[in-house]
């Protein structure tokens, strides 16, 4: 009896690699592999990872950073290869997206100068599988003709137990408490870091890893994030939603030059974030009770912040999605923003239509570029064999997603700032930085700002919690200034994380 082809065809590596840094030569060693989990002692999924380790380090005060994305539904290629690891793919300076062929190059920035990387795929994602149960097995050793091939993908009914929020949380510290035995890396300083989808695991196990399996950390890098799904867009009972993503188009607005100021960007939105707190929310939470002449002064206001046309603001009530925003402040141009960073934009493919149909140029566009970084990477530089495809971005997983248990009272939306507060109070020494690019209208900074003036932190620990924003959308890194003051910061963290 044995597994199909894709699993049992398959081989990690572990190669050595030198890398250029300004502090000299960097020998490192690069291990791909799979980790099982299991279930009643029985396996049942494998985590394909890639590890990078510095020889001849203490384990013992050499940190260790998990890494992964979100969506649900990304692979953590996004930070593998945009920012974080030894080699990166190649972007524009100001994180635009080249021209063909994908190029991948040294990363001066990485941070394996002060921590060793584990980055991790979920289920669904990568080359990360679950195992067919042994009966599943049985019946395909029988059934199947022994002429006939097997297929190269296993089959999906068992991935999408982990497509849900909480076994997909116990997964990942499953994997975590696996690989700190597997490599006797207990001792060591450890650390989280995740983007996006991947920002509210962090919050979420920030608290888990500590309550169910025992792993203290130093330190949760929470990156570009989506912390309370409610604050993701507005509604016409939900107000707080309209204001989150005011000070990035205000942001944008300037970049784009539909705003006369002398401020920069991120000046300009910060002004934003007064005027949605002080203005935008109070107004909004008078729905029908706001007097006419305070409609259309809050209406102006707002235009003049986010470069929009007075009628534009008008029409949806001070009420915008990010969506019009990125269709409107540039259709006499007819271009249209990226959501995930708006300071890129594309031709609009139909400007003559109502609502902007075409698709995102900042996540549709940079898939050809990370799609060929990783698989040459994983392929010919790691030297990875395996007749999987990699899931970059899986929309199955996606679309299928559970966020909320069947049973019980948890109904809405779901949010992670609690498990976050848990956690903090939990271990006072924990360090926790929140980053986020100015551009990003999918998961906008002041979200995040906005949540931290809510948490109510007792003041022994408010210190260990930061906010840094950086020029740039979702994937800041990607430009390379803001790469490098990332790294500077990050240097920084470690350093207050690990200190006795």
């Amino acid at each position: 009896m044995t597994d199909p082809p894709s699993m049992a065809n398959r081989q990690g590596s572990t190669t050595h690699h030198t890398l250029p840094t300004p502090q000299g030569e960097l020998a490192y060693t690069a291990s791909a592999q799979w980790q099982t989990l299991y279930e009643h002692d029985k396996p049942i999924a494998e985590l394909f990872h890639v590890a990078y380790t510095v020889a001849n380090q203490d384990k013992t005060t050499r940190p260790l950073t998990f890494v992964f994305n979100g969506g649900p539904g990304a692979a953590s290629a996004y930070l593998h290869m945009g920012g974080l690891g030894p080699r990166r793919v190649y972007f524009n300076p100001d994180g635009s997206l080249p021209k063909p062929p994908v190029r991948v190059v040294d990363n001066a920035e990485t941070w394996l100068t002060f921590t060793d990387l584990v980055f991790i795929d979920p289920l669904g994602t990568g080359f990360s599988r679950s195992l067919p149960k042994d009966e599943e097995k049985a019946e395909k050793a029988v059934d199947k003709p022994a002429d006939k091939p097997n297929d190269k993908e296993p089959d999906k009914t068992q991935d999408k137990k982990f497509w849900e929020m909480e076994r997909d949380l116990r997964a990942l510290g499953e994997f975590i408490q696996g690989y700190l035995s597997e490599q006797n890396r207990w001792l060591s300083p450890l650390f989280i870091a995740g983007e996006s989808y991947g920002g509210f695991r962090v919050a979420k196990l920030a608290r888990q890893l500590q309550q169910d399996f025992g792993v203290g950390l130093c330190g949760a890098i929470i990156i570009s994030p989506v912390l309370e799904f409610e604050l993701l867009g507005g509604t016409d009972y939900t107000i707080a939603g309209w204001a989150t993503a005011i000070p990035s188009m205000a942001a944008t607005a300037v970049l784009h030059g539909r705003v006369s100021t002398p401020d920069s960007p991120a000046a300009h939105g910060a002004k934003a974030e007064v005027f949605a707190r002080q203005t935008l929310i109070p107004f909004l939470a008078l729905g029908d009770l706001a007097p006419e002449q305070d409609r259309q002064r809050v209406y102006q206001q707002l235009a003049d912040l986010v470069g929009l046309p007075l009628k534009v603001v008008q029409r949806y009530r001070g009420r915008l999605d990010i969506t019009i925003f990125a269709r409107e402040l540039l259709r006499d141009q007819q271009r249209v923003l990226g959501i995930y960073d708006a300071s890129v934009t594309a031709i609009d493919p139909f400007p003559d239509r109502l609502l902007s149909e075409g698709p995102d140029p900042t996540l549709d566009g940079v898939d050809r570029l990370f799609t060929g970084a990783i698989n040459s990477h994983l392929r010919d530089t790691l030297g990875v064999k395996t007749p999987l495809t990699y899931n970059l971005l899986s929309y199955e997983v996606f679309k299928a997603w559970k966020f909320l248990p069947d049973s019980g009272f948890n109904q809405g939306f779901v949010g992670a700032v609690d498990d976050l507060r848990i956690g903090m109070s939990l271990n006072p020494h924990m360090q926790v930085a929140i980053n986020h690019g100015i551009f990003d209208l999918v998961t906008p900074y002041f979200a995040s700002n906005f949540l931290a003036d809510l948490m109510a932190l007792n003041p022994e620990i408010r210190p260990n919690l930061t906010l840094r924003h950086f020029q740039g959308g979702h994937m800041f890194y990607t430009w390379d200034e803001s790469r490098r003051q990332w790294l500077e910061d990050m240097t920084g963290f470690y350093q207050r994380a690990t200190q006795m």
